[in-house]
């Protein structure tokens, strides 16, 4: 079997550039379900964002901190259809630039701009202490926000003594049609996922939102059987501060977002020597002597129950836990039915006359 991520099953959660990583991830094997938690409004018609452009030509701005590399390029395109194009490019270029992350610096460097610093984190909290030991008492900061308000930053900079212009060039909202996040909720929740993936940390929030009452459930199963996957760790700290642990690549791409995926996923399958085969365990799927054999969510679920404690007699009433709620035993034995049709390996499930069913290990 030469895909990594073959057998496993991964939450998409971006909007903007879910077909990239969506693309990315089934190269390799994987299974995805899409379900965008937030779409990007651009506001470039916006009074605010025009306002907050006059306002910086009117007064220059003596430090620009540039958050993402879409709100750049969508000021500077806006300006451009306004007419203000080269005066806003003649204003940035005269001061301090600061790219909180490598997709604004090369925003900024795409103009024919040049930015002086950026954060090793990538986090607003160390923009704001670079700035303060830079010197911001008097000066007026240009902002350009990150969708939201960004508060505790704003707040921050005017308590040392700043004038901040806030940039408003996109905002988030709900995705258009919420059907697939609710449907990824309850894929978290009943472990029918074996990863989720985060491109932005507003997504986390627009997840948890979505999950309603099931919040509980959604965070119980991120600390333990769905792995939550971030593209860095300014998306991650939401997740961290809920005690959730988290993979993220050392350099905030999609590409090492996804290698980060294929080094651990793998990692959490199952293998087992029985009745002569090698079974491997990985996410929706068995592998059967090297065979891919994908499972049905009620096999796999027998399955796993078996194979975590593997060796043992369990009961038709232990197994009827580990199924959807309203199940009977009669169920059972259908589950037991399609897994052993599914496996194609005879042996595998042993039936123990009156007790249950074992996996007889070798």
């Amino acid at each position: 079997m030469s895909d990594e991520l073959s057998g496993f099953t991964i939450g998409v959660t971006a909007d903007r550039r879910r077909d990239e990583l969506a693309s990315l991830l089934e190269r390799r094997g994987a299974r995805i379900v899409l379900a965008p938690a937030l779409r990007i409004v651009p506001i470039a018609d916006d009074t605010e964002l025009r306002a907050a452009t006059r306002a910086c030509l009117d007064t220059p701005p003596d430090i620009v901190m540039a958050n993402t590399g879409i709100g750049m390029r969508g000021w500077l395109e806006a300006a451009e259809g306004w007419g203000l194009g080269e005066p806003l490019r003649a204003v940035l270029a005269g001061a301090y630039m600061v790219a909180r992350g490598p997709k604004a610096r090369g925003a900024i460097r795409a103009a024919g701009l040049q930015d002086q610093w950026s954060p090793d984190s990538e986090s607003c909290d160390e923009v704001v202490e670079h700035l303060k030991e830079y010197g911001v008492a008097g000066k007026t900061i240009a902002m350009q926000l990150h969708g939201d308000r960004q508060p505790e930053c704003s707040d921050a900079l005017e308590a040392a003594g700043a004038r901040v212009i806030e940039v408003p060039v996109y905002r988030w909202a709900p995705p258009t049609d919420p059907a697939p996040l609710h449907r990824l909720v309850d894929l978290i929740t009943g472990r029918l996922v074996d990863a989720v993936t985060f491109t932005s940390a507003p997504a986390v929030s627009a997840l948890l939102r979505a999950a309603g009452p099931s919040t509980d459930s959604v965070l119980d199963a991120l600390r333990t059987d769905v792995l939550a996957a971030c593209v860095g760790p300014v998306t991650a700290a939401p997740l961290r501060r809920h005690n959730i642990p988290v993979i993220a690549p050392s350099r905030a791409r999609l590409g090492a977002m996804v290698r980060t995926l294929v080094d651990e996923l793998p990692q959490r399958a199952v293998n087992l020597k029985i009745a002569g085969h090698v079974l491997t365990l990985r996410g929706h799927a068995a592998v059967i002597d090297g065979e891919l054999k994908p499972l049905a969510p009620a096999p796999m679920a027998v399955l796993r129950a078996l194979a975590a404690t593997p060796g043992r007699v369990l009961s038709r009433a232990a197994l009827l836990r580990t199924l959807p709620r309203g199940a009977d035993e009669h169920a059972v034995e259908m589950a037991v039915a399609r897994l052993r049709a599914g496996l194609g390996a005879p042996g595998v499930v042993q039936t123990v006359v009156k007790r249950g069913y074992r996996l007889p290990v070798d």
